[in-house]
């Protein structure tokens, strides 16, 4: 048997990727299984903010071409930087075991901390909103590129300081860059940071990925991609939604901006079986009441 599994060229993107080949080959040794790398539109165009080219989708486009012609059997994704609405016929088959959530400040090298008015750079406006809070003499710009790219910006002085994925530097084996970890009360992470997701094509069997398949981040992943697509929210777009499984409960915390950029938090609990429903809930409700929003601004 032969499985040919689909990345994009990053380095992060090839060690989540075999991450994955690992996983087969600790299942059944035999199976021959072939990595084959691409370069996406997404990695190509770095100039613009996503939401100048088209969001999240620039990211999968080439990758899915390769699933529908049968060029790759299985593709590996950050799962918070695919769409939230998934073709029918390249289904989500298997979910990774949630690495640490958190985002994390990255400082210049030779830095030993932030300057009094620093310039720092990320790359959505989740991101930027929620660190403006935090740092309000700071000028927040954004940065593209993946992370060895904006490590170089930032160590070139383009930045002081950048914001990243913490599970994107531990997978790089570059904690020793981390000057900070932000706390999910400073911000909220991206809706499914930190949980890689393999995708086929509808009918494809993966029982060797029995093992890797993590029930839990499933659960949140459903929780918190429903969130994020009822309110329409993109890669560019100010949304964020965090849920944590404890027994049987799912407690779901989501964020959501206003037209005016007004910052609203909240969240809801209920069985771990209803995430997708309690998602919808709980982002109907926050987009919907001007009353509770007065309440939960932020």
């Amino acid at each position: 048997m032969k499985v040919i599994v689909g990345s994009r060229e990053s380095k992060l993107a090839v060690i989540q990727s075999e991450m994955v080949i690992d996983a087969i080959r600790k299942f059944d040794s035999t199976i021959d299984v072939e990595l084959v790398t691409m370069k996406t539109t997404g990695d190509i165009i770095l100039d613009k903010t996503l939401d100048q080219i088209g969001g999240k989708g620039l990211f999968v486009k080439e990758l899915d071409k390769a699933l529908m012609e049968k060029r790759a059997d299985l593709t590996v994704h950050s799962l918070k930087d695919m769409p939230m609405e998934v073709a029918g016929d390249l289904p989500l088959l298997a979910f990774s075991e949630r690495e640490d959530p958190r985002d994390a400040l990255v400082l210049r090298a030779g830095l030993e901390r932030l300057p009094q008015n620093p310039i720092i750079g990320c790359s959505s406006k989740r991101r930027k909103l929620q660190a403006q809070k935090l740092y309000q003499t700071a000028d927040i710009r954004p940065i593209r590129g993946n992370v060895q790219t904006r490590l170089a910006k930032l160590d070139e002085g383009q930045y002081d300081a950048i914001i990243l994925a913490y599970a994107g530097l531990k997978r790089l084996n570059l904690e020793a860059r981390i000057s900070k970890l932000f706390s999910t009360e400073e911000i909220l992470p991206a809706a499914c940071q930190g949980i890689l997701a393999v995708q086929g094509r509808k009918g494809y069997e993966v029982p060797f990925l029995k093992d890797f398949a993590d029930e839990e981040a499933r659960l949140v992943a459903l929780a918190e991609r429903s969130f994020v697509r009822t309110l329409d929210g993109g890669c560019s777009s100010p949304v964020a939604a965090y849920a944590v499984i404890n027994g049987d409960e799912i407690t779901i915390k989501g964020y959501y901006v206003d037209e005016e950029e007004n910052q609203y938090i909240d969240e809801i609990k209920g069985s771990k079986y209803q995430g997708e429903s309690l998602g919808r809930e709980l982002a109907l409700r926050m987009k919907g009441g001007s009353a509770w929003a007065q309440e939960s601004y932020i």
